[in-house]
């Protein structure tokens, strides 16, 4: 009994940590997420237009003499050959996206977080000041700068608030916005860029001293059991990432980028359930291999894992090989490849490095299906006599507590298809947090990144709005965080309602544990409906 008690705190303590390094990476991925397709069209760019790409454009890729060159139009800028002369070289593409698109980005996604279209302003302003304080791309200050400019907006804007004279509103916010962003540019450019180019050498050190001793495979160490627990996020986006870009402008190409995104160790783990598991795992795992190989989504294989937790082993070792590979075969990509697909994998690989990151991929999951067939197969005589090879669904339910919040592709490895995931969404009353009276003209589905989980769930209510003749409705998804106070409903996950409730305090809020597979969302239809139906009679 005693020492039960005594455990309690220690455990509470680790889950307090576990949660607050997810929320951690949660913020660091609101930053990544939006910005993804400027990242892809970036790696794309790069692996087809530089000097070493498919098809070298000088204008484009931003190489060549320009005094030389076709295209006089083209910005340039004066460079100093190796003999000490000078000469005009095209600015291209490449260059400036890295170097300013990109973390303004970043800076501006995360001062949106912090404080709306307001803190993204300051926070770009901010930004600025810390790019041109260095000669490296600010990925990791623009994480940095940008969420703190604007919170420093939000605190200044409180020491007023309610306290201007009507008529000077727009005069104080404009030039108080003005001020403090420029004033936080300049403190940025020679306080916080020599700082953190200090902290980008000093990772990137730790990284050549790995490489050079022939050590990067311990990275998945780390990596492996993080993806697990969903904690890779403030690793992959806070570190690996910014690195890779880092050792892109470089060299042409990063191995970094495929440490977390390799989808090699979970296709292995889930090969092994599909020929030696027993039961709703091995009847699940061939479905999920599509969703993750193919689909990137891999928190889809957690589940098996935590099954059987001997199986992060066989991660490790299937992602270890993975790094292995690159770094003796010298392949990477030259851009994040997100998701974590095949596609988008191939889609990033530079173009000398197909054949390395192919046999990455191939001998990550060779591995980690060798490993996974001989624990599987160790305890199969168990599994078969009790019929399972462990508990798919409280595996699941884990999941998400690691996760923090539900998961549409997680539902669809149950085998109840059609039925509630968990009772409370089999529970949950549309009536509970009833749409204001009158007819339903918007839904907003609202998740953290405003990406893949809520996209899905919107899609399958707008489907059954539109079989049931009210297909006009509109239904969107959003991040909670740029979440708008105009919908007449806004349906989100259980974990996340309080903050969607902040954010949009005059909407309706229905809280669902499960995007893809709940049957709230036919309540919510005939809720619409009816509605629908009444203002009809009314106005008869």
């Amino acid at each position: 009994m005693t020492t039960a008690v005594a455990a309690s705190p220690a455990m509470s303590g680790r889950k307090a940590a576990q949660v607050r390094l997810q929320r951690f990476g949660a913020f660091l991925t609101g930053m990544i997420m939006p910005n993804l397709p400027a990242f892809v069209a970036w790696g794309l760019i790069t692996s087809l237009f530089i000097s070493l790409g498919w098809t070298p454009n000088a204008v484009i890729g931003g190489f060549g003499n320009a005094d030389v060159g076709s295209w006089q139009g083209a910005a340039t800028q004066l460079v100093e050959a190796e003999d000490g002369t000078t000469f005009r070289q095209y600015l291209g593409l490449v260059g400036p996206m890295i170097t300013y698109l990109l973390p303004l980005l970043i800076a501006n996604a995360g001062g949106r977080i912090v404080y709306g279209e307001r803190g993204g302003v300051v926070a770009s302003i901010a930004t600025v000041g810390i790019i041109v304080g260095s000669t490296i791309p600010m990925f990791l200050g623009a994480m940095i700068v940008g969420p703190l400019a604007a919170w420093i907006m939000k605190k200044v804007d409180a020491i007023w608030h309610g306290k201007i004279r009507p008529g000077f509103e727009m005069l104080v916010n404009m030039y108080s916005a003005g001020i403090v962003g420029g004033t936080l540019a300049v403190a940025a450019l020679f306080g916080i860029a020599p700082l953190v180019t200090q902290i980008s050498n000093v990772l990137g050190a730790v990284v050549e001293w790995l490489a050079a001793n022939s050590l990067l495979p311990l990275l998945s160490v780390i990596v492996e059991p993080a993806k697990v627990l969903f904690l890779n996020n403030a690793v992959g986006n806070g570190i690996l990432v910014p690195l890779g870009v880092q050792q892109v402008t470089e060299s042409g190409k990063s191995l970094l980028f495929l440490v977390e995104s390799n989808p090699g160790p979970g296709l292995g783990i889930l090969l092994a359930y599909t020929l030696f598991g027993v039961g709703s795992a091995k009847a699940s795992a061939p479905g999920a291999i599509i969703i993750h190989f193919f689909g990137g989504i891999h928190e889809v294989y957690f589940p098996f894992v935590l099954m059987k937790p001997m199986l992060i082993v066989a991660a490790i070792l299937g992602g270890a090989t993975g790094v292995a590979t690159n770094a003796v075969l010298g392949s990477g990509l030259v851009g994040p490849a997100a998701p974590g697909s095949i596609f988008a994998v191939l889609a990033q690989t530079s173009r000398d490095s197909y054949l390395g990151v192919i046999l990455s991929v191939l001998f990550a999951a060779g591995v980690s299906f060798l490993v996974s067939a001989l624990i599987l197969r160790a305890s199969r005589r168990r599994d078969l006599e009790l019929g399972e090879s462990g508990d798919l669904e409280a595996a699941i339910a884990q999941t998400e507590a690691n996760k923090g919040k539900g998961s549409s592709v997680l539902g669809t490895l149950s085998q109840r298809d059609g039925e509630p995931t968990t009772m409370a969404d089999a529970t949950t009353p549309v009536t509970a947090t009833a749409v204001a009276d009158g007819p339903v003209r918007s839904i907003i589905f609202a998740c953290d990144a405003g990406m893949g989980s809520s996209a899905m769930g919107a899609s399958v209510l707008r489907s059954k709005l539109k079989k049931a003749g009210a297909g006009d409705v509109s239904v969107v998804n959003v991040a909670v965080a740029n979440l708008h106070d105009d919908a007449d409903l806004v349906i989100s996950q259980r974990e996340l309602t309080d903050r969607a409730r902040i954010r949009a305090p005059h909407s309706r809020h229905l809280s669902v544990d499960n995007f893809m597979n709940s049957p709230v969302y036919d309540q919510v239809v005939d809720e619409v409906t009816a509605r629908r139906h009444d203002a009809e009679g009314a106005d008869k």
